[in-house]
């Protein structure tokens, strides 16, 4: 059977966050775009998310977390380079300072990662399809290395790369998401090498960056998909994950990993990505394209080398549509 032009992963992160969020990526997820979950095991609905995702055989992975909450591993009992004098993890921007300034033990990092793909275990029964990072902790630098020797040792060979073709130029995003959008980028393209180094394996394309919150439309999910597809030759083939944040805004005090839920998972903007996701009109305009939905499983039996970009013309992946 000839592969089809694409093969999409649709992942909605932060699954186990809280009940709010966990219903509206069960709805995406049934409505049959959401193909993939990430599960935070350090959520306070982990539990439940865990029990939701066997019930409707949700495809799930490891949503690793060094950023938010409390940790799962030895750091609870101990004193830890990854957390503040209270005992939470440092937060999305505190973690990258305090890691650039040297401040972070890598052991550490390796002994969090194994407790939480441990906790997984125990909560699904199984290992993860995949494993990425929260707020993209895992291409940093020096934690991608031990994020590599962690996966391989626990058989995991699915990750994110998070790099979205032009995503610098995309007026629409504000100076500080792109800027960090461009750096999320830059550690994703040196985290290859030991992602690569330890067999790791990820979608040709990806995109996210620019499609977050209250950006995404259908429009600039199929604009960002052909802008990876630019310079691929007609006929080939090309996996691809597009990242999501849907569901129920949290409400607090509910949710969050252990110090309530953030801004972000309490703003409109995950109930916002939750219509597009579950509108007819992203699945009609995929479809129309091309484009097969599918989970991660589905891409293992892609062959080595098949459907990496190439300096070649293609066909237009997209005809003209308004936004």
């Amino acid at each position: 059977m000839a592969w089809p032009r694409v093969q999409l992963v649709v992942t909605a992160d932060d699954f186990g966050y809280c009940p709010r969020r966990d219903k509206g990526i069960v709805e995406a997820f049934l409505a049959g775009t959401v193909t993939s979950v990430s599960l935070l095991v350090n959520g306070t609905a982990a539990e439940s998310a865990a029990e939701l995702a066997r019930r409707h055989s949700i495809p799930t992975g490891l949503h690793a977390n060094l950023s938010e909450g409390r940790p799962v591993g030895p750091a609870r009992h101990h004193a830890s380079t990854l957390l503040s004098p209270e005992g939470f993890f440092l937060g999305k921007m505190g973690f990258r300072e305090a890691l650039a300034a040297g401040d972070i033990a890598l052991p550490q990092v390796r002994e969090e990662l194994e407790a939480q793909l441990s906790r997984f275990r125990e909560l699904l029964g199984r290992a993860p399809t995949h494993v990425d990072g929260h707020q993209h902790v895992h291409v940093l630098p020096g934690v991608c290395q031990v994020f590599a020797e962690a996966l391989q040792a626990f058989g995991v060979r699915f990750t994110r790369l998070p790099v979205e073709r032009g995503v610098g130029n995309c007026a629409w995003l504000e100076a500080p998401a792109r800027a960090f959008a461009c750096t999320v980028e830059r550690d994703a393209r040196a985290a290859m090498g030991p992602f690569s180094r330890h067999g790791l394996r990820w979608t040709d394309a990806f995109v996210g960056l620019s499609t977050c919150g209250r950006h995404m439309s259908a429009h600039r999910v199929l604009a960002s998909l052909a802008r990876a597809l630019e310079d691929i030759p007609a006929g080939s083939a090309l996996t691809a994950e597009l990242m999501a944040h849907p569901g129920y805004p949290s409400v607090p005090p509910a949710g969050g990993c252990g110090e309530g839920p953030d801004a972000f998972s309490c703003s409109w903007e995950r109930l916002h990505e939750l219509h597009v996701l579950t509108a007819p009109t992203l699945r009609d305009r995929l479809a129309q394209n091309g484009v097969q939905l599918c989970a991660i499983d589905d891409l293992d039996s892609k062959r080595p080398g098949e459907g990496v970009p190439c300096e070649a013309t293609r066909e237009p992946f997209l005809e003209p549509s308004p936004l």
